[in-house]
């Protein structure tokens, strides 16, 4: 009778670690599974889940699991062709743009050293500030065209912040001037040195100063700190937080009358992004703020 105990007591053992064996080795191959479909999400490769073990309905699961994921890389592949493809089409189309509306301008130019009445030129000057606002508009759309298809590649040197934003400031003088605009500016005495683009960080101090002549409200103030946070501030009555929370957005613009593409600040996000920088927009008290931070690298 022992000696059938004694027995029993081995298979029953033997039976449990077993069991116990076959829970770890389920165990790992979840764990395999899990580390493999997260990677193979986030990733564009061909590889698919291998796993370790034998068990049948892992490897089911597994095999379940690589049909979607064959699945979701055409899909991805497909999203990027036709993504790549609209970008491309946006490129063709505005560079198309831009050569006959260069003509057309020039034709304008010279039509107004021509006709004297008053009528004639009257005329002449509302065709040619359309044509000059779609031209902005084309600018704007091959700018952000060849930002996100990274046609123009970030060219990183060390930069004096300072001295760029000054080259701005200047170049906006008058167009600042006209809309009754005098910035209050503090910079630090000393130069603020980042490893920069020098072109694209000109553009997106461009593209602030533009935001701020659509709408301040006349006041501008601009600080720059040693650590290399600039801050453009103005108040803007006519915004609120909802606008505010959108201006980063591609195509979004407060201007209903189709002046703007809305996509300036988009395109100072992009560039301040690939040049490991952040942008953000706050609005308190009427008053808009954007600020943006340039890391020492």
């Amino acid at each position: 009778m022992e000696i059938w105990l004694y027995l029993a007591g081995i298979i029953l053992g033997g039976i449990i670690v077993g069991l116990i064996l076959k829970l770890c080795l389920l165990k790992k191959a979840a764990l395999e599974i899990k580390e493999a479909c997260q990677d193979r999400v986030h990733m564009d490769t061909n590889t698919l889940i291998d796993l370790s073990s034998n068990d049948p309905s892992m490897c089911e699961l597994a095999n379940v699991l690589n049909a979607e994921l064959r699945k979701l890389r055409a899909e991805r592949h497909r999203f990027q062709q036709g993504n790549s493809e609209i970008q491309q089409a946006i490129i063709n189309i505005s560079h198309d743009l831009r050569t006959p509306l260069t003509a057309m301008l020039g034709y304008l130019e010279l039509l107004e050293t021509i006709e004297t009445t008053k009528e004639a030129q009257r005329y002449i000057g509302i065709v040619k500030n359309r044509a000059e606002i779609l031209t902005q508009l084309t600018e704007e759309l091959f700018d952000y065209s060849t930002v996100i298809t990274k046609d123009q590649a970030i060219e990183s040197q060390p930069v004096n912040v300072k001295s760029v934003l000054e080259e701005s400031l200047s170049a906006f003088y008058l167009a600042l001037q006209e809309q009754k605009i005098i910035p209050n500016i503090q910079m630090p005495k000393q130069d603020v040195i980042r490893t920069l683009d020098p072109v694209a960080l000109l553009r997106v101090f461009s593209n602030l100063l533009s935001n701020v002549i659509k709408y301040s409200d006349g006041d501008l103030e601009i600080t720059l700190s040693e650590e290399g946070e600039i801050v453009f501030c103005n108040t803007a009555k006519e915004l609120d937080q909802v606008q505010v929370a959108q201006l980063f957005h591609r195509f979004y613009t407060v201007d209903t009358t189709r002046k703007s593409t809305g996509l300036g600040l988009a395109i100072s996000r992009s560039l301040i992004e690939e040049m490991n920088g952040t942008i953000m927009a706050n609005y308190e008290n009427s008053r808009l703020s954007i600020r943006l931070l340039l890391p020492d690298r």
